[in-house]
């Protein structure tokens, strides 16, 4: 007779996608099977955005140069990324997640976090929940390989899942974590950077054992509510809770990076013009106002950024008044040295509270020009009608950001 299920007071499971874009391409296109594939930003892209695991066996990383990887793995397979792809596969499979259980927090576009504490009436202990997502997953995702931990709280999920990769499934009961996470080093755990290593390493505690034996004082005087969570979590004790709301967005922008050696003002305008059409159309799609916008420049040498906080009229978001701003910053603070990196950003945004509000710097024929523009690049692909500038806009593919979610203002995908 089997034993009884033993039931968990909380129990939290952390699904990893595993070299999710790599995955994808390697589904579609069955001559990649098996070999090392690595995914770069377009044709031409010159930094891997993920890679296969065959070609992570040679040594390649996320974030690698391709001629770095190259020498590494002279086999390797370039593909272009296909974001919206990518965002397809995503939705379905965060939305077959809801289906289990309706506590789902979108960690990124690959993660996600499920509280089933409450699940396990219906469904069965932790462990058959993770088997039945993973089963889930598949069906949804076409088969695509996915690593699972199950924990009683997040940040022991998250590195229970990273334990088995590839397709994976770490189980560490709560009553077991404080003697499964003693050997585990730091870097493992979500949220530790680089300064707060350095202090711990300067303290000798360079695993999570080390760290549950240092008073809490330790970290919690230099680093507050943060060092507190990080003394539980390695214990398997912290108690932060899956977040299913996406708190509204506190700024809306864009950025792109430049040809090498870009000194030309008529390119850096175009790219300026691309971010300036970018947010206004996102800001309206969404039905939101800014109060500010912020123009960015990262130069080459020597490598620092330059910007200026522009106050907005709150009304019809407009492109074209954005870059008379950005036109009026280049002016101004920009000498002609040569842009990596340009970024506008939309911020101290509201929303739309009723139409003349929203119509207040324009007239209707305004409000109706953007209307249908909007309709019809929704409709036919963005920009498909555009400004004549934007005819030498970048070709780089649109990228997904790390905020990106399956639904609402952060379902899309940005430069």
């Amino acid at each position: 007779m089997a034993p009884p299920i033993r039931h968990w007071p909380r129990a939290i499971v952390h699904v990893d996608m595993n070299a999710f874009f790599a995955s994808v391409e390697q589904r579609d296109f069955p001559e990649l099977r098996g070999k090392p594939v690595g995914v770069t930003n377009g044709e031409v892209g010159t930094t891997l955005i993920t890679c296969s695991y065959e070609a992570r066996a040679a040594g390649v990383k996320t974030g690698m140069r391709v001629y770095e990887a190259r020498r590494l793995c002279p086999g390797l397979i370039q593909r272009p990324a296909r974001p919206r792809v990518y965002a397809g596969v995503a939705t379905r499979i965060m939305h077959a997640l809801r289906d289990i259980s309706p506590d789902v927090e979108v960690f990124s576009v690959d993660e996600a976090f499920l509280d089933v504490t409450r699940c396990q009436r219906l469904h069965g202990g932790p462990e058959h929940i993770a088997h039945l997502i993973r089963r889930r997953v598949h069906e949804v995702s076409g088969g695509l390989p996915c690593s699972i931990g199950v924990a009683g709280n997040k940040s022991t999920a998250k590195i229970a899942s990273d334990m088995k990769k590839p397709d994976g499934l770490t189980v560490i009961p709560p009553w077991e974590a404080r003697a499964c996470l003693a050997g585990v080093p730091m870097e493992k755990v979500c949220g530790l950077g680089p300064n707060t290593a350095e202090f711990l390493s300067f303290h000798g505690a360079r695993t999570c054992g080390d760290v549950a034996r240092l008073p809490m004082t330790v970290l919690a005087r230099r680093y507050g509510v943060r060092g507190k969570y990080l003394w539980l979590a390695c214990q398997g004790l912290d108690t932060e809770p899956v977040i299913t709301d996406i708190a509204p967005p506190q700024s809306v922008g864009h950025g792109k990076v430049l040809p090498p050696r870009t000194a030309a003002a008529h390119v850096v305008e175009t790219y300026l013009r691309h971010m300036c059409e970018k947010v206004a159309a996102r800001l309206r799609r969404y039905d939101m106002q800014a109060g500010q916008l912020y123009i960015g420049l990262r130069l080459q040498t020597p490598y620092e950024e330059i910007g200026q906080l522009f106050l907005l009229p709150y009304g019809l978001p407009d492109g074209g008044s954005m870059f008379e701003l950005a036109r009026k910053f280049l002016g101004q603070r920009w000498h002609g040295e040569v842009v990596t990196h340009v970024q506008v950003t939309a911020a101290q945004l509201r929303p739309v509270s009723g139409q003349l509000d929203l119509f207040s710097i324009g007239d209707s024929r305004t409000v109706n020009r953007y209307s249908a523009v909007d309709r019809i690049n929704t409709r036919y692909g963005e920009f498909t009608v555009a400004p004549a500038i934007l005819l030498d806009r970048s070709t780089m593919p649109n990228v997904i950001a790390p905020a990106w979610r399956p639904e609402g203002h952060r379902q899309h995908i940005p430069d």
